[in-house]
């Protein structure tokens, strides 16, 4: 977003036209003729209408002439946030999907994440998803790296240098018998958290965070699991996991696990269960367990394409909801074949619609309420609601240009539309061509300048 004048130090830059988000009342707000000023800082300093420009000119201290006008058929939303992404499975994403779960882990994902021991391999790829991901409209990634700490911490320079808000977890998991060569101790795998988390808070990233990462109870001993809740409970860290994704390893589960409830009480019982937590799939939980995610705080990551993918399950989101539980949207790459949010709302729009086919009684997911998921909802899921998620006074500018009619787009308008139908086209048939620019904490992030 380019201006021919400079701000006054307080404001960095002004936009006028359409913008689009979700509140905690709305999961759709339309704002037509707005606005929004963003301060030095990279946070939201007004929002306010069009026709106020002369006043909030004179009370902010800006040119009227330095503002931006989107075009007709643009409009700002929330950057999207990926809830659960494994960043060292891009190199193989789009294959490898003829397997259920935990033979695919042993087949495919092992042996990939075994190689990132190389950190010249591990920048290539990781290079790679920040750029792709960022490309696709993810502000926020909440990342899967692997058991490797230097590895794991390149993630979080490399997402670091581009821009990106991100949680990154290096991997933890002494229960492997798969795959002799990608296996930690129990105390390699505490030792290394401890220096993997010293090391990237001493970075003091402003956007880039660690996250406490059981891969999940099967592959992790209770020991291990409690370790990691005392972890994450003495430095007030977010942790994430895998929860009932697939039938085969919940069974497995209860096998290894005997002394415990259910699947949510084993993570429960070590600490791993807090209102930072973020659990991905979800997809067979019962509603018991769905209450002890809210009473916790818990989060879900919804990931639909992985779910259909691998064939894992259909996760009954409107009862998630209905259970009041925090849910976010997930790529799962490369158990999820696609980097792109985007295509979690479509997976999650027909996963939807399945089920109503399976029961005319269930009440389909509408696109406005899985645009939130998308943005605000997934911000809550990460506890990062307070910072980013919408458009309100005080939050950092993480957003998307987005331009329905962009040349050489997958979208054709054949008429002038409403800003709800240009939105519902966007989620529906649009890609990265559309995105013309990504904003992450007010900093224009894409088109990129090269770190």
């Amino acid at each position: 977003m380019e201006t021919s004048e400079k701000f006054d130090t307080d404001i960095r830059f002004v936009c006028r036209g359409t913008f689009v988000h979700s509140t905690a009342e709305e999961a759709l707000q339309i704002l037509e003729d707005a606005l929004l000023g963003v301060d030095s800082e990279g946070k939201i300093a007004f929002i306010g209408e069009g026709k106020d420009l002369q006043k909030l000119s004179e009370n902010f201290g800006f040119s009227p002439s330095a503002v931006t006008q989107l075009q007709q058929h643009e409009f700002f939303m929330p950057g999207m946030i990926d809830t659960h992404i494994h960043a060292s499975q891009y190199s193989y994403a789009g294959t490898a999907l003829d397997m259920p779960l935990l033979q695919w882990l042993n087949t495919y994902t092992f042996p990939v994440e075994s190689r990132f021991q190389d950190v010249e391999f591990a920048k290539k790829v990781y290079t790679q998803v920040v750029k792709r991901t960022l490309r696709n409209g993810t502000t926020t990634a909440c990342y899967f790296a692997t058991i490797h700490t230097d590895a794991s911490l390149l993630l979080g320079q490399i997402a670091n240098d581009f821009g990106q808000r991100a949680l990154v977890g290096k991997v933890c998991m002494d229960r492997n018998d798969a795959v002799k060569c990608y296996r930690e101790t129990s105390e390699e795998s505490q030792e290394e958290t401890y220096r993997f988390i010293k090391e990237l808070l001493n970075k003091k990233y402003p956007l880039v965070k660690p996250v406490v990462t059981p891969r999940f109870a099967p592959s992790c001993t209770e020991a291990l699991l409690a370790k990691l809740g005392e972890i994450a409970k003495n430095n007030k860290l977010h942790i994430q996991s895998h929860i009932s994704e697939n039938l085969e390893e919940v069974k497995l589960v209860k096998e290894l696990f005997p002394n415990s409830e259910s699947y949510t009480d084993i993570y429960h019982k070590c600490n791993l269960l807090t209102d930072k937590t973020i659990m991905a799939h979800g997809c067979h939980l019962s509603d018991e367990e769905l209450v002890l995610f809210r009473k916790t705080g818990a989060a879900l990551a919804h990931c639909p394409n992985s779910n259909i993918s691998l064939c894992s399950g259909v996760l009954n989101v409107r009862n998630v909801l209905n259970h009041k539980v925090k849910l976010g949207l997930g790529t799962d790459m490369a158990g999820g074949y696609s980097p792109s949010i985007l295509d979690a709302v479509r997976r999650s729009l027909d996963s939807s619609k399945v089920l109503t086919i399976q029961d005319p009684e269930h009440k389909t997911l509408s696109f406005e309420e899985v645009f939130r998921l998308a943005t605000l909802g997934g911000s809550q899921a990460l506890s990062l609601d307070e910072r980013t998620g919408n458009f309100k006074v005080g939050k950092d500018f993480d957003a998307l240009r987005v331009n329905v009619a962009a040349p050489g787009g997958p979208i054709d308008l054949i008429q002038n539309e409403k800003p709800q139908i240009l939105l519902e086209k966007f989620l529906n048939l649009g890609d990265d061509r559309n995105i013309v620019q990504v904003f992450v904490a007010g900093k224009k992030v894409v088109p990129f300048s090269e770190p």
